[in-house]
């Protein structure tokens, strides 16, 4: 068997998703290096930061935070970009691992009832044939011990990508194009909203107009990476 993985390992080399580099073979994902270098926000110990007041005057959360900046070209740019468009699943989970095991001492995270991932319109799902964010939310879950409920939320119109949208743009391609599903079961609730990366705010806003029609719901926002403009 050993024989069969060090051939396997030489046609289909396992190689570090941030800087390319190979892992060592107690290595997962993210070399040593990287993974001890990524430029972490610690928005989660802040009450007020950068996410929560994306959101101040629009919608109303209990608080917001991203575990690492977003800068064009980085080493996060790279993991998003193969998490999303290479079909790396193990990197959402694995980041989202990273970040639950903080998450898990903070109280304003630790409390959630239920992870909700931002949800893919269903045309979107069947083409990359997963959804990024519940890739993260499974690993959030896994270090939280808070289970996902992958149904709560559901994407009713097929949008066009937010990518070098303006802010008001990006507001207007994503407004009302979510809904809920068995709202009077999560009265009361609160609800932990999960995302890839935080721009404007905007998909994250409607997401949680559509979670709002739900009695007494609370909800926290939680993103791998924050590019926020």
């Amino acid at each position: 068997m050993k024989y069969l993985s060090d051939f396997i390992s030489l046609i289909f080399p396992r190689i570090c998703a941030a800087c390319g580099n190979s892992l060592w073979k107690s290595e997962d994902v993210l070399c040593g290096s990287c993974e001890y270098h990524l430029p972490k926000t610690n928005y989660h110990h802040a009450f007020e930061n950068p996410v929560t007041r994306l959101f101040w005057g629009r919608v109303d959360i209990l608080t917001g935070a991203a575990f690492l900046y977003f800068n064009k070209g980085s080493k996060v740019q790279r993991m998003v970009h193969q998490l999303k468009y290479k079909g790396r699943k193990d990197i959402g989970i694995f980041l989202g691992e990273l970040y639950g095991l903080e998450l898990k001492y903070s109280p304003h995270f630790n409390s959630a009832d239920i992870i909700v991932p931002v949800p893919l319109h269903k045309k979107k799902y069947m083409k990359r044939g997963f959804n990024q964010s519940e890739q993260i939310a499974i690993g959030l879950s896994s270090a939280m011990n808070i289970p996902v409920n992958r149904h709560l939320l559901s994407r009713i119109k097929s949008t066009e990508t937010q990518t070098r949208k303006s802010r008001f743009s990006r507001y207007q391609n994503v407004k009302e194009i979510f809904s809920t599903e068995t709202p009077q079961n999560w009265s009361g609730k609160h609800l932990m909203l999960v995302d890839d990366v935080v721009t404007t705010g905007a998909t994250l806003e409607s997401c949680i107009r559509a979670l709002k029609v739900i009695p007494g719901v609370r909800v926290s926002v939680v993103c791998i990476a924050a590019a926020i403009i």
